[in-house]
C-alpha cells in the first residue's frame, strides 16, 4: 500500500540551546514508510558514524524509521523551512506541507 500524506510536527519557534524534536508519521503505508527530512528544500543527511558527521557540522539526529528529527541543542543556523517525505517503494512518495521553524 502506498503511503498517505504524512503528518509533520514542526515547532514554529524554539529557544537557542534547547532540545527540539520534529516528527513525521503516516500510518497507511505497507510496508511501513521510511522518512526523509528536508530543510529549505535540501535533503538532510543521516548521521552515520562519528567522523564525517562532525566534519559536516551535523547538529541533529535523523531516524528514517521513526520519522523523528532531533536537535540536541538548536542554534540560529537551524532556522529554516522543514518538511518530510514518506516513501516505502510503492506508489509515489508523499510530502507534508512545509513548516518554518524560527530559532
Amino acid at each position: 500500500v502506498a503511503p498517505t500524506t504524512p503528518v509533520c510536527e514542526v515547532p514554529s519557534s524554539a529557544m537557542t540551546g534547547t532540545v527540539v524534536q520534529l516528527s513525521c508519521k503516516e500510518t497507511e503505508g505497507s510496508p511501513p514508510s521510511e522518512y526523509q527530512w528536508y530543510k529549505n528544500g535540501v535533503a538532510l543527511l543521516e548521521k552515520t558514524g562519528t567522523g564525517n558527521a562532525k566534519a559536516a557540522n551535523i547538529t541533529y539526529n535523523m531516524n528514517k524509521k521513526s520519522g523523528t528529527l532531533l536537535f540536541n541543542t538548536v542554534t540560529k543556523n537551524d532556522t529554516g523551512e522543514y518538511f518530510c517525505e514518506a516513501s516505502n517503494g510503492i506508489g509515489l512518495s508523499q510530502k507534508c506541507s512545509v513548516k518554518r521553524m524560527q530559532v
